[in-house]
């Protein structure tokens, strides 16, 4: 990474029908965006381009989904294909981060605020987006 140049970050938590979706800068805060739940995968990627221009993304961060026992299984190989495209579509970087238990977390913490957690919305995959991406900021830019 460019130390001079802003770093934005866009941290994605992959899903085959749901993408969430967060965005975070080297200040070091993750923040949710609201989710991809649109019914194709075209108009999924759409939406990421979306926010990748409008935010001025420098670089990708996605959630890699390792099983229990830390070895790569089918989602992994499911999230590398998903990679491959978001590389050769937007030409940015995308930085691999061990998203296990995120979306338990993340369903955890909405559960906790006495929220009603909807899968669909894609609100939980987003927070998992920017637990995700905080977890790679936290790595990236530690506090002083």
């Amino acid at each position: 990474m460019d130390a001079g140049k802003p770093q934005r970050f866009l941290g994605i938590d992959y899903g085959e029908k749901r993408i969430g979706l967060a965005f975070g800068d080297d200040l070091g805060l993750a923040s949710p965006l609201p989710a991809a739940v649109d019914k194709t995968k075209a108009a999924r990627l759409e939406c990421i381009q979306k926010h990748i221009r409008e935010r001025r993304v420098t670089a990708i961060v996605i959630g890699y989904p390792y099983n229990m026992d830390g070895s790569v299984g089918f989602k992994a190989r499911e999230v590398d294909h998903f990679v491959e495209i978001l590389q050769k579509r937007f030409g940015l970087p995308v930085h691999r981060v061990d998203e296990r238990l995120t979306s338990f977390e993340a369903e955890t913490r909405l559960k906790s605020k006495k929220k009603a957690v909807s899968r669909r919305s894609g609100e939980v995959d987003s927070l998992a987006a920017a637990l995700i991406l905080q977890d790679f900021l936290d790595q990236t830019f530690p506090a002083p």
